[in-house]
């Protein structure tokens, strides 16, 4: 039962993060509303499409994580009924997985896209090329603000996980 109660509590804590997405989308997208409304020089009117592109895409994403993982604790409960050993080495390749794709995606390839749309900023003089740089910025540190907390919560459940000894 110490498994299952593990594993449940992770995919709750995801549920809650997730939603830290969301959140962060709302702000976009009113920040897209607000530009679009009020905005009197042409960076602000420029703000306007990228904030709602990065607000749709943070919505897209928050969602779409918070039902996975939502949807995972009743999975989790079915899965451990059947068969604990089984769940729990499903569940460590699934966050050794998990921990690989974050050192390969979050901490390597959004710095490095980071570094980019950085550089974008040099060297488009427009108020557009500006917008969507300062956005994609923008939108890349929420992604590794949640995402790094994440990686916290699942590297601490990973370990955990390996401690458990089952009884046969």
């Amino acid at each position: 039962m110490e498994l299952l109660k593990l594993a449940t509590e992770w995919a709750k804590a995801e549920v809650f993060s997730t939603r830290f997405f969301i959140y962060f989308a709302i702000f976009f997208l009113a920040a897209s509303a607000g530009f679009w409304q009020l905005g009197k020089t042409d960076l602000a009117k420029a703000y306007t499409i990228p904030m709602l592109i990065a607000g749709l895409l943070l919505l897209t994403i928050g969602l779409g994580l918070f039902y996975t993982n939502k949807n995972r604790i009743t999975q989790f409960e079915k899965a451990y009924s059947l068969d604990k050993v089984a769940f729990k080495d499903a569940e460590i390749t699934r966050a050794e997985s998990t921990l690989k794709e974050y050192s390969t995606v979050v901490f390597k390839a959004i710095p490095i896209l980071i570094c980019i749309a950085a550089l974008c900023i040099l060297f488009f003089d427009g108020p557009k090329g500006r917008a969507y740089s300062i956005t994609a910025i923008a939108m890349l540190v929420v992604i590794l603000l949640v995402d790094g907390t994440a990686h916290a919560r699942i590297t601490n459940y990973y370990k955990q996980l390996k401690t458990i000894e089952l009884k046969k």
